[in-house]
């Protein structure tokens, strides 16, 4: 059945997308506004999750790689008419990944202390990172296997459970955030930080159940473990393997960016903390047009349909645009309350007023990258994905970082970096795409 590329079919799978992929950061900035208003010691509560929440969401974005893996691969099957050949592969995705994160969570868990002490972690935040981390690792592996089964759902084409899976998740996490962190008198007494920590973990094993609920209630898909290893196993691990480098590249850039902002001091790192999780909350909440892209994506070029695969490209990016200028005018019309969300300490909010405007004027930038990588993960270019964070990585974000630190820049060089990141990512995107793809569509 031909694939029709209009505003509705690309809305259908964009609007639940997004929806499930701002859960993530909307978790994360939950924590942060709330944390950043912890009556005892919020600076530092709010410096600790920062740091923690940074260094999990480097180790989930690398081994969740699989998500897209699993994704591009079920796509093009389906597009070429064959799904029925695949069936046994998620199964071993899923097992293989689960094995990967205990593995990462054993060797973390024993070091953890030094890892945050090269993060600039030290005297008290040093002491709440770790109690922090304790709690939130061990939903770890439960991100993960969400992450495979959101996949599994995308290849098939259907954004919609992916959404019920992550709104259930973050009302759960928002309800229980308030509960366990501030208390309830007579009931249940604050805890602070590790009340959040808590609040995450019991919201993420919510939505493993859920997401396993769902899969075998709504799905052909089984997730028991079948032998012979399936051929396809192989193309999957190794696009993983791609993506585990490109993801390895990508949170070098994170993790510097939090290390430089630590090294700055503690209202510096608590301002940091609020401007990457709105940067992150935007870059989730455009990539739901690169969701579309990448499910789309995938069925066409399985198909072999050119035209329409150009045609998708087009369209994600125009209405990405449409979506980042909606955010960028809320930024400018919010700019000072959007603050006062995450804390009340004047020189967070001073710190973080003084970079805000690069991350609203980046938002256009950040579209076209963030569309389009979506769009060559369904296709299945995750080699070329790897290249290009590498070298925007390491011949562009660390060099400006390094250099704009050196002229004592402070958070505007961090956010500079991350802009000359962005341009690179995008610019060698748009280029690869025309020069791949204009050909074939004149020959078709």
């Amino acid at each position: 059945m031909k694939t029709i590329i209009n505003f509705r079919s690309i809305n259908n799978l964009a609007i639940p997308a997004t929806i499930a992929g701002i859960a993530e950061p909307l978790l994360s900035i939950t924590d942060t506004a709330i944390v950043g208003n912890i009556p005892v010691d919020g600076l530092e509560s709010l410096a600790a999750a920062g740091i923690v929440g940074s260094f999990l969401s480097m180790l989930i974005w690398i081994l969740g790689q699989t998500r897209s893996a699993i994704s591009a691969i079920l796509s093009q099957y389906l597009g070429a008419g064959k799904l029925n050949e695949v069936k046994a592969l998620p199964a071993q995705a899923i097992f293989l990944n689960l094995i990967l994160s205990g593995l990462i969570l054993v060797s973390t868990i024993f070091v953890i202390e030094e890892i945050f002490m090269l993060l600039n972690a030290s005297g008290k935040i040093l002491d709440y990172c770790i109690k922090y981390y304790t709690i939130r690792v061990w939903g770890f592996p439960l991100t993960l296997f969400v992450f495979a089964i959101m996949g599994i759902f995308r290849g098939l084409q259907n954004t919609v459970w992916p959404m019920v899976i992550a709104i259930v998740g973050a009302i759960a996490n928002v309800i229980l955030d308030f509960i366990l962190v501030y208390g309830i008198e007579g009931f249940v007494s604050p805890m602070y930080l590790e009340g959040a920590a808590w609040a995450s973990l019991i919201a993420q094993a919510i939505m493993a159940i859920l997401a396993f609920i769902l899969l075998i209630t709504k799905t052909d898909v089984s997730l028991k473990l079948k032998l012979p290893i399936h051929p396809e196993l192989k193309r999957l691990v190794v696009m993983s393997l791609n993506l585990f480098v490109r993801a390895l590249a990508l949170n070098t850039a994170l993790i510097l960016a939090v290390r430089e902002a630590a090294a700055l001091g503690d209202q510096y790192i608590g301002a940091h903390t609020i401007a990457i999780n709105l940067w992150l909350f935007a870059a989730f909440f455009i990539d739901g047009y690169g969701a579309a892209g990448n499910i789309l994506g995938g069925k066409l070029l399985g198909a072999k349909d050119y035209r329409n695969l150009w045609l998708l490209a087009k369209k994600i990016v125009l209405y990405g645009l449409i979506v980042s200028a909606i955010l960028m005018l809320l930024g400018l019309l919010f700019y000072h309350p959007i603050g006062t969300l995450f804390s009340k300490e004047p020189p967070v909010l001073n710190a973080f007023y003084a970079v805000f405007f690069i991350i609203i004027l980046g938002l256009p930038l950040n579209t076209v990258a963030f569309v389009l990588d979506g769009l060559f993960k369904g296709m299945g270019e995750m080699k070329y994905l790897r290249n290009l964070l590498l070298s925007a990585t390491f011949l562009g974000f660390i060099p400006v970082l390094f250099i704009t630190k050196s002229a004592n820049w402070g958070l505007y060089g961090i956010w500079i970096a991350f802009s000359v990141w962005m341009l690179i990512r995008g610019g060698a995107l748009v280029w690869k795409f025309n020069r791949k793809f204009r050909p074939l569509l004149q020959k078709h």
